[in-house]
């Protein structure tokens, strides 16, 4: 019988976590499956192009997986069963049920509303390629007007300021507000925030500081200091979550729902359970939970991917990096900021700024399509094959873990 890996997810993280395994494992004792929502790729970090207007390549996962013997199932995951080994999912057809032996989970994250009443009626994100495509729409439909129309973007994180500044350099007859819970952009250099303020300047971006949002509703923004704001399209960038998918399934998760893994990405509840991406909390080589990130994701793929050879081959087990060195973020199409941080996570005093950063985001982009879409391009050919005892999986659940910890303290 053939060792069942099923990949929850074919974002960032999981696509590359899938065409890994299939190329390192052989398929005479290997059968891996990809669930995943949506048929093709979807390029997270371009969703505020997609939205601003520009045409974005999505591949489709049935061309980026040929000829690696991956199986695609396209429908979307309802529930996790870690004792039982089994996914729910749910696509056209109805309800199903996918069994596993070994689980990859890397279901990613969606935008979050904080709690904020009127966000998830009323307020548009760029988390995910629907809500994304629905902005797009409502954003051309300001655009044909002829008015000034108002577009209002909550949260100053990375994506609050890529989405702010695609709009306004896309849609230069929309006018367009950022909305700061504190002093903008914080998290980065001195230099790196003048140059924020120069480019939303020069895009004509008002920005408002130290302003909290209490609610949002149909075509305005209400502020805590009574402050009202009105919005033709409000976008709320001011935060994301994971799905309770994980949680509700008895793994072990932090309050905020993602799964608490080892430093080789093992859920330290079920072992034969893994976290990679945004859905994981690993802890980086500083000693700080990795952020949500794209590179995030490379690095915990790369470290479940060698963690799952290594147990199911009965090779050694390497721990790959798990740092993270900085944000690239883009001002429009022809500016942008590279902010480098130091080993505990603070900005260094030089950043680059203008057309060069601008250019070496568009590269990183490039190639993270390019790597996503060739998942097995690259890596070792030669497939190995699984231990005797893989092959019949005897995996112990958290309950048979706990017992047996128990039984040994006991001794």
């Amino acid at each position: 019988m053939k060792h069942r890996i099923v990949v929850l997810g074919a974002g960032y993280a999981g696509s590359y976590a899938a065409g890994s395994l299939a190329r390192r494992l052989s398929p005479a004792d290997t059968e891996i499956t990809v669930v995943n929502a949506e048929p093709d790729f979807v390029q997270r970090l371009r969703l505020h192009q997609l939205a601003a207007g520009q045409e974005i390549e999505a591949p489709q996962l049935t061309e980026v997986f040929a000829g690696t013997g991956i199986r695609l199932r396209v429908a979307r995951v309802t529930a996790v069963d870690p004792e039982r080994q089994i996914v729910a999912v749910a696509d056209a057809d109805g309800d199903g049920e996918v069994g596993y032996d070994t689980l990859v989970y890397a279901l990613g994250s969606h935008g979050a509303d904080g709690g904020v009443p009127g966000v998830a009626e009323h307020a548009f994100d760029v988390a995910a390629r629907p809500s994304a495509l629905r902005l797009r729409e409502r954003l051309g439909s300001l655009d044909v007007r002829g008015e000034s129309g108002k577009v209002l973007v909550v949260g100053d994180g990375l994506t609050g300021i890529e989405t702010a500044t695609e709009i306004a350099d896309s849609r230069p007859g929309l006018t367009v507000t950022l909305v700061a819970r504190g002093a903008l952009a914080a998290p980065l250099s001195v230099g790196a925030r003048s140059h924020l303020r120069l480019a939303c300047d020069r895009l004509g971006i008002t920005v408002l500081e130290h302003t909290e949002v209490a609610a949002v509703e149909g075509m305005r923004v209400l502020c805590a200091d009574g402050t009202v704001l009105t919005s033709d399209a409000t976008v709320w960038t001011a935060g994301f979550a994971v799905s309770p998918i994980a949680a509700a399934g008895g793994l072990e998760v932090t309050e905020g729902g993602r799964i608490v893994v080892d430093r080789t990405m093992r859920s330290v509840s079920y072992p034969n359970v893994y976290a990679v991406g945004d859905s994981a909390r690993a802890i980086g080589d500083n000693g700080r939970p990795m952020p949500m990130s794209c590179a995030s994701a490379g690095y915990t793929g790369r470290q479940a991917v060698d963690t799952i050879v290594g147990h199911l081959t009965g090779r050694e087990i390497a721990n790959t990096k798990l740092e993270y060195v900085g944000n690239h973020i883009s001002l429009g199409r022809q500016d942008g900021i590279l902010q480098l941080v130091d080993a505990e996570g603070r900005a260094k005093p030089k950043y680059m700024g203008g057309r060069k950063a601008a250019r070496l985001k568009a590269g990183i982009l490039r190639m993270s399509l390019w790597a996503n879409s060739h998942p097995t391009f690259g890596l070792p050919r030669r497939k190995h094959y699984l231990t005797a005892a893989a092959t019949v999986p005897t995996v112990p659940t958290a309950r048979d873990a706990s017992a047996e910890k128990t039984e040994k303290t006991a001794a």
